[in-house]
């Protein structure tokens, strides 16, 4: 069990059906892959994935500690990940962390494997200073806004988040270079 209780037992699971949360590995990374397409199909943005092995492995496991890349294991098998970043706040004059995505596989749903990613990096933000844990929801995605509310997670109805990417990016840098 590592400093931030990453190894967890819930009430909610039975002693034969308990989970473990554990930091994923570069040999992993197929697996998270594997993650990443379901989220996908499930959010209907498969068309979207473009990630592939490679990139995963020279990303989340470059040795930067920029990611937090999370496994958790339901009698050793393969049941959901996480993908989180360090963001800052100028107003709280703090880091954050910032959840990319959680997934929990379907079968294991409803078991605090979600929760469980939660207690975990909420104790390490309580250990690292940070001011807040933030992600996004797809607004049409009711079962898990009512999960997030049910941990006392607050939506913030009043911002709305915008995107370069791609093209636009790359349109930016040349109307920047012909100025």
């Amino acid at each position: 069990m590592s400093k931030y209780g990453v190894s967890l037992k819930t009430d909610a699971m039975s002693k034969q059906n308990s989970f473990n949360i554990r930091h994923a590995k570069r040999e992993d990374a197929q697996l998270i892959l594997s993650f990443i397409k379901e989220l996908a199909e499930y959010e209907k943005m498969s068309a979207d994935v473009v990630a592939d092995v490679a990139s995963i492995e020279n990303t989340l496991f470059d040795g930067s500690g920029r990611t937090i890349t999370l496994l958790a294991e339901v009698d050793d098998k393969p049941a959901g990940f996480a993908v989180c970043f360090y963001n800052y706040s100028t107003f709280q004059g703090k880091f954050g962390i910032y959840l990319e995505d959680l997934y929990v596989k379907p079968e294991y749903r409803g078991h605090g494997i979600g929760k469980g990613f939660f207690h975990y990096l909420s104790q390490r933000a309580v250990n690292e200073n940070c001011g807040r844990i933030q992600w996004w929801c797809l607004n049409w995605n009711q079962p898990s806004i009512d999960f997030y509310k049910s941990m006392d997670a607050k939506a913030m109805d009043e911002w709305t988040v915008f995107r370069l990417e791609g093209a636009s990016i790359q349109n930016l840098i040349i109307e920047e270079k012909a100025a």
